[in-house]
């Protein structure tokens, strides 16, 4: 069988010699034992799923995997240092063997991957031959994704509390706040103020829905010195989708140097959080100190309304204001300085519509992204 299955693809190749591509139609199959070495394009518009054997992507020409079907091989050898680029994805039933070269996704579309299968894994990765894009797995719990870039292996550890129906993930050598790959920016500057800075070298982007625990490392590129002298304080960030800003995805144990190390992150859900890189913890004594405040609310657009620019760095916050007496007059979720002297709660104001009395009031302020609570006075003139 497979000297016949050898025969049969030289001699499909004869036929073709003068396209650019192996176009698949829906008669090729790779047998059990069988070999099928690709020395130029693959386009696959029909199924493509019955192999097994081993399916080779050989040369030094780069060559792309294209068609309306992913195809499906069992064993999976690359050996071309000019990669092949995936424009419809590749699924891997069994193994794969990285000897030089990259497969390559489009980092701007996470549907394009090459794909391990429950079963699959894969030997050989290294700065030189690697997923340079999105790698997926499909029904495993814990994976090691073997990306990177065009220059290096930057793998991503998830270690998941389940089996992951889907977890896929890319690495990116690119600054956070205006990355190539996406079309808008991660603004290292937008984080909690208990934290410190962000890296804009590099980040990694991971799609699951199942809590996972994930180890990221760093290496001579990745500048750590420009983040912290001290280790200690690194810690894995993400950037989370419904709040849009930086958070902290736990105080894990950060190992190594600032040449080289890795670090662990609390369990977390990554389908929360668009991107991932590295941060460092803000000094203790970066406390925030609210003030005391004048209103004076008669149009002449001076102090006319309650301005608390320490609130830009909480957008999950409550305000409330209370009179001398406790009475609750004003009180505003994801406050931003709408406050000018008059009440919007149901309770007893007297004269609502004129505007609260003037005198002094006091004022509690609870940024919840932060867990912070704050207390002042104002005093509202008119």
């Amino acid at each position: 069988m497979k000297k016949l299955l050898y025969i049969c693809v030289f001699s499909f190749g004869i036929s073709t010699s003068a396209q650019t591509a192996l176009y698949n139609s829906g008669n090729i199959r790779i047998h059990e034992e069988g070999q099928l070495g690709f020395h130029t394009n693959l386009i696959n518009d029909s199924a493509f799923d019955q192999n097994l054997g081993l399916a080779g992507f050989y040369g030094f020409t780069p060559l792309t995997v294209s068609g309306a079907f992913i195809p499906l091989f069992f064993d999976v050898e690359l050996a071309n240092d000019n990669g092949v680029l995936l424009q419809v994805g590749l699924d891997n039933a069994n193994n794969t063997n990285f000897i030089s070269g990259d497969f390559l996704t489009p980092r701007n579309q996470t549907d394009i991957t090459y794909t391990f299968l429950p079963d699959a894994f894969y030997v050989g990765e290294g700065n030189f031959s690697k997923v340079n894009g999105y790698a997926e797995f499909i029904s495993q719990q814990n994976v090691t994704f073997p990306i990177g870039d065009a220059q290096q292996l930057r793998p991503l550890i998830l270690n998941s509390e389940g089996v992951n129906p889907s977890a896929k993930c890319a690495y990116f050598l690119e600054n956070p706040n205006n990355p190539t790959s996406f079309d808008e920016g991660f603004d290292t500057e937008n984080r909690p103020r208990d934290l410190g800075a962000i890296s804009t070298v590099e980040f990694w982007r991971l799609v699951g829905n199942v809590s996972s625990t994930i180890s990221i490392s760093w290496n001579g590129r990745s500048n750590m010195a420009e983040l912290t002298d001290d280790i200690s304080t690194i810690i894995p960030m993400g950037w989370n989708k419904s709040t849009g800003r930086w958070e902290s995805l736990g105080e894990g144990a950060a190992l190594g140097d600032l040449d080289q190390g890795f670090v662990v992150s609390a369990p977390f859900i990554p389908d929360n959080y668009e991107i991932i890189t590295f941060g460092t913890m803000g000094e203790p004594t970066d406390i925030l100190d609210l003030d005391n405040y004048l209103i004076t609310p008669n149009g002449d657009s001076l102090n006319d309304f309650l301005i608390i620019p320490e609130l830009e760095q909480s957008p999950n916050n409550i305000l409330r204001i209370y009179d001398r007496n406790g009475l609750k007059v004003f009180e505003q979720r994801n406050y931003v300085n709408e406050f000018n002297g008059f009440s919007n709660v149901d309770n007893m104001v007297i004269a609502r519509e004129k505007g609260l009395p003037i005198g002094i009031y006091f004022y509690i302020v609870s940024m919840e992204d932060l867990n912070l609570d704050f207390q002042g006075f104002l005093y509202l003139s008119r």
